[in-house]
């Protein structure tokens, strides 16, 4: 009796405390000590809409219960309500319905995924939304579940690596939408830099979260650079004077985050399609002695990675008839590795990137530096200037020749940066006070071997503006929009929510050529075994039974 009463009581208070005993070697069901400082310092209600929902594949189900467990422990731990709601948008929806929907919800930063699932009778097509919006008052940001999905459709392993970057996205945008104000983002403008078009997409993605927009070094004052938490210098074609460069180094002492994303060598494909060749030539763009200074050198070199990306060529066309366009690998349009050891970049997809160079980081006292992104081991590079030729597709690339150590692309810089102008006067052109001090403010860079990565493409049609990272030939989509954003949330805040991408999930899968090969062997275990030890019972039973009753 006291026992069924104990058992009443625990179910009871069970219903009104939530807790869990986490016994994996990994950790995977307890929230990282940064996870809770978010939620402590949340003062608004929080709606969570989870947009995968319904008839899911297994593996989806997998992030769907992971999501939802997530959830659960973020209620437990918040001290303002969380309500969560799983919802298929689909459902029920005829054709023109659902794409109303799609419509709807992608204005709101909702992607649908249409996948292609493999199973016993080939294959089959479903649109889901690995998705879900974070909403507090009147603010809400959409967050990505499912980060990896890649061309091999190897969905157990994009699953394993989204589940294991749910705890960053939801704690981000949690504090996201509870946060007072949105930092300041500017893109800087007037020296050749791309048109709105080129970095509508990158500016779009961020003004979630974000103040963006374009700033013109040549006009902004000391008050507008102290408003700014961040500054993309991204594909800058014509020479910084020293003004432009004095105002940037005022910027970086006074602890402003800047993200360079340069191009040292002027090469176009656009061009090389007309002509078949062109000179790839050096940009004079009067950054070297700054990026020396702060710990990184941009090389005049262009990088030939066999790990790239295609473009259309026409082929064919002899006698007279139409020459048709296929796709042909370019090697000097690398697809960079993710280092797997940062958290800014893990789990991320290849980021395509458009005449590479690479990068070598100077020794500084003060100074971290981690590198985020490099080639791949099969790659050359070339000092220019050099002529590049369309020739290079209708060759088969010898391996051996290749066959390289990975070159730095990308680096971080994190710690306090000497001035550039230290012990100099200021430069012509500049009219107020920007003195500052030896060394900066303690902040953080990111030097980048490509102006390109941030740059969307553009339809030469009607105009349209394609996402960041998708290559509307091969209708891949690359990591470039995630690399952006996790940047952003990197550079704009000092709490390194982003540490929380380092967690690791251990999913032990069933090797599947061995569970084919050894079906039936199981199958006949499963049914058989239970009924043999049933009949075993039954028998032991009968005789145990007669023997006690027979005395």
């Amino acid at each position: 009796m006291v026992f069924v009463i104990a058992l009443v009581v625990l179910n009871i208070a069970s219903s009104y405390l939530y807790t869990r005993f986490d016994f994996t070697l990994e950790k995977r069901f307890t929230l990282n000590p940064k996870s809770k400082a978010v939620l402590a310092e949340a003062d608004k209600e929080i709606t969570v809409t989870v947009f995968l929902d319904g008839n899911l594949p297994a593996a989806f189900k997998r992030l769907k219960n992971a999501t939802s467990d997530l959830l659960n422990d973020y209620k437990a731990n918040s001290g303002v309500k969380i309500k969560v709601v799983f919802t298929d948008p689909m459902e029920g929806l005829n054709q023109q319905a659902q794409d109303t929907v799609i419509q709807n919800l992608y204005s709101n930063g909702i992607e649908p995924t249409n996948l292609n699932i493999k199973n016993e009778a080939g294959f089959s097509q479903k649109t889901i939304f690995p998705m879900a919006i974070v909403q507090a008052g009147d603010r809400q940001v959409p967050v990505k579940l499912l980060q990896n999905l890649d061309a091999t459709g190897n969905y157990e392993q994009n699953i394993n690596n989204s589940i294991q970057n749910l705890e960053y996205v939801f704690s981000s945008a949690i504090r996201k939408v509870n946060t007072a104000e949105n930092p300041r983002i500017g893109f800087t403008e007037g020296n050749g830099e791309p048109a709105d078009p080129y970095l509508s997409d990158a500016m779009k993605s961020l003004s979630d979260s974000y103040e963006v927009g374009r700033v013109d070094l040549n006009l902004i004052s000391k008050e507008g650079l102290d408003k700014l938490k961040m500054l993309f210098i991204t594909k800058p074609q014509k020479e910084f004077s020293e003004a432009l460069k004095y105002k940037i180094n005022y910027f970086v002492m006074n602890g402003g985050r800047v993200v360079w994303s340069v191009d040292q060598v002027s090469a176009d494909l656009d061009s090389l399609k007309g002509k078949g060749q062109q000179l790839a030539f050096n940009n004079k763009l009067n950054l070297d002695d700054m990026l020396f200074m702060y710990g990184a050198r941009i090389n005049y070199n262009l990088v030939a990675d066999l790990n790239c990306a295609e473009i259309p060529l026409a082929m064919g066309g002899a006698n007279g008839q139409q020459r048709d366009i296929q796709m042909a690998p370019w090697v000097y349009y690398p697809v960079l590795v993710p280092d797997a050891f940062p958290g800014l970049v893990k789990n991320i997809d290849g980021i395509r990137t458009e005449f590479l160079s690479t990068i070598d980081t100077i020794g500084l006292k003060g100074v971290k530096k981690t590198v985020l992104l490099h080639t791949s081991p099969y790659h050359i590079e070339h000092n220019t200037p050099e002529v590049l030729s369309l020739q290079v597709v209708a060759e088969t690339p010898d391996q051996r020749k290749y066959f390289h150590p990975p070159a730095i692309a990308a680096v971080l810089l994190e710690g306090t940066f000497p001035s550039v102008f230290l012990n100099r006067q200021p430069p012509a052109g500049i009219a107020e006070d920007y003195s500052t001090g030896a060394l900066s403010k303690k902040t953080k860079m990111i030097v980048i071997g490509d102006g390109d990565i941030f740059r969307n493409q553009v339809s030469g049609r009607d105009g349209s503006v394609f996402p960041l990272g998708f290559d509307r030939y091969t209708q891949r989509s690359f990591g470039n929009k995630a690399l952006l954003l996790n940047i952003a949330d990197y550079l704009s805040s000092d709490d390194n929510l982003i540490d929380l991408r380092n967690k690791e999930v251990k999913v032990r899968l069933l090797d599947k050529q061995l569970l084919r090969a050894d079906k039936v062997k199981w199958q006949l275990i499963n049914v058989i075994v239970p009924l043999l030890l049933l009949i075993s019972f039954a028998i032991f039973q009968h005789y145990y039974r007669k023997y006690k009753y027979a005395r």
